[in-house]
């Protein structure tokens, strides 16, 4: 059984499509479920100033990608670098405990999105770090 905040960001996910001229993407995938995320962001001032994302999955996957969005957009890089996948999950007010492998791949994803973001960068900062 899913949370209504869970179906209300599958039913109207927030922040899908891609950002043309992103400064960092991040694909991650699940080969056992076949779930798919890519996140998209724009950095400005250290800032994901947008932030958006193209899933191919379950409804878990698209609610949880949504919310990652969500949560990350106007936070430092650090600070997005902070969002678990429980964090995830509990601004879903929870999913199911096969379904909490969605919640992993939306944070991969966005930690993915900002170490392309890093490589890109003149000094090279390097890959986030897996929490």
């Amino acid at each position: 059984m899913y949370s209504p905040k869970v179906m209300q960001n599958f039913s109207n996910p927030q922040n899908v499509g891609e950002i043309p001229d992103a400064d960092g993407v991040g694909t991650v995938g699940n080969p056992v479920c076949g779930d798919l995320m890519t996140i998209y962001i724009k950095v400005k001032d250290d800032r994901l100033e947008d932030v958006k994302f193209k899933t191919f999955g379950c409804g878990a996957a698209i609610a949880t990608s949504s919310m990652i969005t969500q949560m990350a957009k106007g936070k430092t890089i650090e600070e997005a670098l902070k969002i678990t996948r429980n964090d995830v999950a509990s601004e879903l007010e929870g999913l199911p405990p096969q379904k909490m492998h969605c919640s992993n791949l939306a944070a991969d994803a966005l930690k993915a999105a900002i170490d392309d973001y890093r490589k890109r960068l003149p000094d090279r900062t390097g890959p986030a770090e897996k929490k």
